[in-house]
């Protein structure tokens, strides 16, 4: 547990916000690529998926791989788009708004979910829960004026509509 308390320590401080953005993505997508999808390290303190979303403006996937708090029910996921407490939205917050559904790589399944933006209410209830999960979340919203975005991401039916990338063609989950 120590190490984890340290980890977050850490991982709240202005320096890693500065250097994290730059180094984590980097390393996650290489080893991800590596392992064929069946390690993130940065999945090895929090639980981790690889999004794939269609850019907002370009239109393109966009791979990005994101902290998350799995539902207990274990059907959906829960992503905090803090941007580790800079200011901005992050990117992928904007390519979820425009284009919901995305495709997320889980523990080397490929899922194709829907998104949606959690807020009132709903939002407060989540976060509640996010702070308890990760309590750094605090602190990376006192940095910032906006509020930091929640979404929810639902499995959805293979075929019910395009993946990024792949109209028409989203690639079954692997039910392990």
């Amino acid at each position: 547990m120590i190490g984890v308390r340290l980890v977050q320590k850490a991982s709240s401080t202005r320096a890693f916000a500065k250097v994290a953005p730059h180094v984590i993505p980097a390393l996650d997508r290489a080893v991800h690529r590596l392992t064929r999808g069946k390690v993130l390290l940065s999945a090895q303190m929090l639980p981790g998926v690889i999004l794939t979303a269609t850019g907002a403006r370009s239109g393109v996937p966009r791979r990005t791989p994101l902290a998350c708090m799995p539902q207990p029910d274990g059907r959906g996921w829960i992503l905090v788009g803090s941007n580790f407490g800079r200011p901005g939205h992050p990117a992928w917050t904007a390519n979820l708004l425009a284009h919901p559904d995305a495709e997320i790589s889980w523990k080397g399944a490929d899922v194709p979910v829907t998104a949606g933006l959690l807020t009132g209410e709903e939002r407060a209830a989540v976060w509640k829960e996010l702070l308890a999960f990760w309590p750094p979340y605090a602190t990376y919203q006192a940095r910032v004026e906006r509020e930091i975005r929640v979404f929810r991401l639902t499995p959805r039916t293979p075929g019910t509509s395009g993946s990024p990338g792949t109209p028409g063609a989203p690639r079954p989950a692997d039910p392990a």
